[in-house]
């Protein structure tokens, strides 16, 4: 695993997470396309709630030989139990920017991660390096989920017109 590699990508991400949130209305935060989908703003939060609570914690127990007790997460629980969609977004925007710089400084502060360091997960075992390169694609398809919401708020604001010219989505 190329470490240098994952950190730019996960410094890419918050830049790019950080301009599609840019200038958009409280309206859009909070709008979703279906009232199962989540928001720009529920997304968001939960980013914040993964770096702190999730990702940065289980890559750190399993570097230091998995031996902590597994602590159990509720991310889709969340969205509603902490009230994301009540939130504002630009605090909400800082603090995963702020979240997402303390866990790349605390990556690059390591020293000589073994990245085959096992963590026993309720469904088996995981190597550091799993839970890492999990952390990036986390938020690949986290990207592509603002990027729908996005595309789907468009569609919403066109009507009566069609986006069809566009490309097949």
């Amino acid at each position: 695993m190329n470490l240098e590699v994952f950190l730019a990508q996960m410094a890419r991400h918050a830049r790019a997470v950080e301009q599609m949130t840019l200038d958009i209305s409280d309206e859009q935060a909070g709008w979703k396309p279906t009232p199962d989908d989540w928001s720009i703003l529920e997304v968001i939060c939960h980013l914040a709630d993964e770096e702190r609570e999730d990702f940065r914690t289980r890559v750190g127990w399993a570097l230091n030989g998995g031996t902590e007790p597994w602590h159990p997460i509720d991310p889709q629980g969340w969205v509603t139990s902490r009230d994301y969609n009540q939130r504002a977004l630009a605090p909400a925007v800082a603090d995963y920017l702020a979240e997402r710089d303390a866990s790349l400084a605390w990556l690059r502060g390591l020293t000589a991660p073994d990245w085959t360091q096992e963590y026993p997960a309720p469904w088996g075992t995981m190597r550091a390096g799993d839970f890492m390169a999990a952390w990036v694609a986390h938020d690949l398809l986290h990207l592509r989920q603002l990027t729908e919401l996005h595309y789907y708020w468009a569609l919403a604001q066109a009507q009566p017109y069609s986006l069809q010219y566009a490309g097949e989505w």
